[in-house]
């Protein structure tokens, strides 16, 4: 891992804030942080924060920036982002494995990020020649009405540990085409990906000569955060993160009348017809839980199930769960790493507690576990508990291979039972039923940002718009007309008369 380190310009201590180009790294005076790995619970190497002061001269080279970034044609944008996916796709390999050394991701999962950075530059640069405005029919002569889009301005990214570089590119490859600059804060968890990927993408700011496009400050959500989030230079503010961090946030930009995009905490659920193909429901089932150690905001948290099908599930699923390669993230056979840290575990554990106190049965998992090779990292077993969706603790997310199993007796009550929790994200149904399917998708249906047939809740495709509903915070990301968000809505109208025509029939003559 020490050769990795160095191929992406990681030093035994790092500086916390840059704009973008080589050598552009702020000396910063902040407090130190040690990014520790999950794997054995040791440090990697340590980043000296940046202070308030620092962040203001960031944030000064991002506006001079946008003034420039935003009159560059956006298809030559787009050429910049595609060099940049180029050298994504360069160090595909060693961002990955960095991934998988800070986050604990297995390696498959670490390199599976790095390539949905990939893909969505590839996306961002068709994107820039696709940002269309519309024209309009104007009710008064010779007069021409039409919709444009401008950039927004500095767009703020605040990032969590599960994606540590992915989301990134979501908002900025995007945002970028958009002629926005964006400013990055990212996990105080996972610091040392967000360094890596603004030495991998400095030698294209150097060409382009593009300093402060792409900036980043590394500081406590008390400092920088505090300061983004209030900031009026800010435009948009895109957080992912847990609903108590998106009310923080949502609060605090609204006061300022700026925008918020939010992807917040998932409770999904997976419905299982009595007609279901179980082994793929119990593939999805498993990915869904345990992937990630269950720390995405689309694992699947719940199934709910048909009375009459659930023994035969339950006892596969858990003859599964036993045969779980438990371990180093870093071993090829590995498939359940670590969580990110010790106190991420202890909830997991006082969850099993807390839903047996309501009646909640354990019937798998739940324990601690030493690995003998990586002593001192942060493993558990997935669990699988039998529970009733109304206990207080179900209607909560619990950030961890914890999986509730509830039973259903008609599909109606299903869909009550899964819309029933106070997040919306992503959901999905297995069944062979045409009815049942197109049911689940009306607007009788679930009630999530996202909603899958015959596959599970997580693994979301760059293509379409990510994000939820309800106390997930309501963004969408990523695909579809997602880059909306970044740009601003201009109606013009042009009149092309010798006469001043005025709308509805007004008449406002002066003798």
């Amino acid at each position: 891992m020490q050769d990795v380190l160095k191929r992406l310009g990681i030093k035994d201590v790092n500086y916390g804030a840059c704009t973008g180009k080589s050598g552009s790294w702020i000396k910063t005076t902040g407090a130190e942080l040690v990014s520790y790995s999950p794997i054995d619970g040791k440090p990697i190497a340590k980043i000296i924060q940046a202070t308030a002061e620092e962040y203001e001269t960031v944030m000064k080279k991002a506006e001079e920036s946008f003034l420039k970034w935003r009159m560059m044609p956006a298809p030559k944008r787009g050429e910049i982002v595609r060099q940049i996916g180029h050298a994504l796709r360069e160090y595909k390999e060693d961002l990955g494995k960095l991934v998988t050394l800070e986050a604990g991701k297995i390696l498959t999962e670490g390199a599976g990020e790095v390539q949905e950075m990939i893909d969505i530059a590839d996306f961002a640069v068709g994107l820039s020649r696709q940002l269309y405005g519309l024209t309009m029919h104007s009710e008064r002569p010779m007069h021409r009405m039409m919709e444009q889009w401008h950039p927004l301005g500095i767009i703020g990214v605040i990032t969590s540990f599960n994606f540590p570089v992915a989301v990134w590119s979501w908002n900025t490859l995007i945002a970028a085409v958009c002629g926005d600059v964006n400013l990055w804060k990212p996990s105080s968890k996972t610091p040392l990906t967000a360094i890596a990927v603004q030495n991998i993408i400095a030698p294209i700011v150097d060409e382009h000569d593009i300093d402060g496009v792409f900036n980043m400050v590394i500081g406590s959500g008390r400092e920088i955060g505090e300061k983004m989030i209030n900031d009026k230079r800010i435009p948009l503010i895109s957080a992912t993160g847990s609903c108590a961090m998106g009310r923080k946030v949502g609060q605090t930009v609204a006061q300022r009348l700026g925008r918020s995009l939010l992807e917040l905490g998932g409770n999904n659920a997976i419905i299982i017809a009595e007609d279901a193909d179980l082994e793929m429901a119990i593939g999805a089932t498993v990915f869904g839980a345990v992937g990630t150690a269950g720390q995405r905001c689309t694992s699947t948290r719940r199934i709910i199930i048909h009375k009459s099908i659930k023994e035969k599930f339950v006892k596969r699923l858990v003859e599964i769960y036993g045969k779980l390669p438990i371990g180093d993230p870093r071993e090829e056979k590995t498939l359940v790493g670590p969580m990110i840290d010790q106190k991420a575990v202890d909830t997991v554990v006082e969850a099993i507690e807390e839903a047996k106190k309501e009646g909640g049965k354990l019937l798998y998992g739940g324990e601690k576990v030493e690995i003998p090779s990586v002593p001192g990292g942060f493993y558990i077993k997935p669990a699988i508990m039998e529970a009733k969706n109304e206990y207080h603790i179900v209607q909560e997310e619990t950030f961890g291979p914890l999986l509730y199993i509830i039973e259903y007796d008609k599909f109606e009550d299903a869909i009550e039972i899964h819309n029933n929790v106070p997040q919306g994200l992503s959901s999905a149904l297995f069944t062979k039923s045409l009815a049942k399917s197109e049911h689940y998708l009306s607007h009788k249906g679930s009630d999530c940002g996202i909603a899958n047939v015959n596959i599970g809740t997580s693994g979301a495709e760059i293509g379409g718009a990510f994000g939820g509903e309800k106390d997930t915070g309501g963004g969408r990301e990523s695909g579809s007309d997602a880059w909306k968000n970044y740009m601003r809505r201009q109606t013009n109208t042009i009149n092309w008369n010798t006469e001043l025509v005025l709308a509805q029939g007004v008449d406002f003559s002066v003798d």
